[in-house]
């Protein structure tokens, strides 16, 4: 067997882009969800429910440009997506919270998504449904590495297209 444990890279990449498309479009009509773009997306995952953080800490955590990060900001705030506050005891810092929209929103993208995975899975074999169970531990440990490979170097340079763009 080889170091990489017989890993084939290139035909796992190829996959996940198709299988990650198909979930998001299924659970936005499933769901009749709005197309949010991607990078406000990873913005929103990075405020779960009673997260507030700073804009810096976002941009830093998100490994994104702090102008960058205040667009994107400017545009979800515009969109009901988040709210900005001054900071309890500095009212010279600001603090970003997801707003109860995207809560709502992503609470039912991923209802509708587990859903369509349930259902997609049912027609597939038992072994299928069991290495599928099997590997989602290392897939999870995959995702942390790419944000581990992502956060050592690869700093961003554009902000992510949006999920319309990745469609087209």
């Amino acid at each position: 067997m080889s170091a990489d444990g017989g890993l084939d890279a290139s035909r796992l990449a190829s996959i996940i882009g198709p299988l990650r498309r198909a979930l998001l479009a299924g659970a936005r009509a499933a769901e009749h969800l709005p197309d949010i773009p991607d990078a406000q997306i990873e913005v929103i995952r990075a405020l779960p429910r009673g997260v507030v953080s700073s804009p810096g800490e976002l941009a830093d955590r998100l490994r994104l440009n702090r102008s960058t990060v205040s667009n994107l900001l400017t545009a979800m705030e515009s969109a009901g997506l988040v709210a900005r506050r001054p900071a309890e005891g500095d009212r010279r810092r600001v603090e970003v919270l997801a707003s109860a929209k995207a809560l709502a929103l992503f609470d039912r993208f991923d209802e509708a998504s587990a859903v369509l995975v349930a259902e997609a899975a049912a027609s597939l074999s038992v072994a299928d449904r069991s290495a599928l169970a099997a590997a989602a531990p290392a897939l999870e440990r995959l995702s942390a590495a790419l944000a581990d490979v992502r956060a050592a170097g690869r700093p961003e340079t554009h902000p992510a297209p949006s999920i319309r763009e990745e469609a087209d």
